[in-house]
């Protein structure tokens, strides 16, 4: 089969306060402002092949996470790459964003943490091939 799709181009989230949430994704994350209109705005990375992140203003957010049955860990559906896993949950941890527990298996690992509008994200350290 050809492959028709070759990657993933956004990543949208429902937030409930626009103006506070982007300036939480541009302070935490890094991200920059590439459009922003009354209730939206889109969010770059400015890296090649990274998703942009589009910001939805709404009153009602389903949620982003899930608890696996089997070990009890909340997981996020959007896993954010850092080389500073334990430098980068020491940092939000200063910030006062909430964060949950660090899971490590030796070295690799990840934890979630909290946007404004209660929206787990989370953040790992371990890139996979191709990334």
């Amino acid at each position: 089969m050809t492959k028709l799709i070759s990657h993933i181009a956004t990543l949208e989230i429902p937030v409930t306060n626009l103006k506070e949430s982007v300036e939480f994704y541009i302070d935490i994350l890094g991200a920059e402002v590439h459009f922003q209109g009354e209730k939206n705005a889109m969010l770059t990375m400015k890296s090649k092949g990274v998703p942009t992140i589009f910001l939805v203003e709404t009153e009602e957010i389903i949620g982003l996470s899930f608890r696996n049955t089997n070990t009890d860990i909340v997981h996020c559906m959007i896993d954010f790459y850092t080389p500073s896993l334990k430098e980068l949950y020491e940092w939000l941890e200063g910030k006062q964003v909430e964060v949950g527990p660090l899971n490590l298996q030796g070295e690799f690992g990840g934890f979630g943490f909290k946007d404004p509008s209660g929206n787990w994200l989370s953040a790992c350290n371990i890139l996979h091939p191709e990334q």
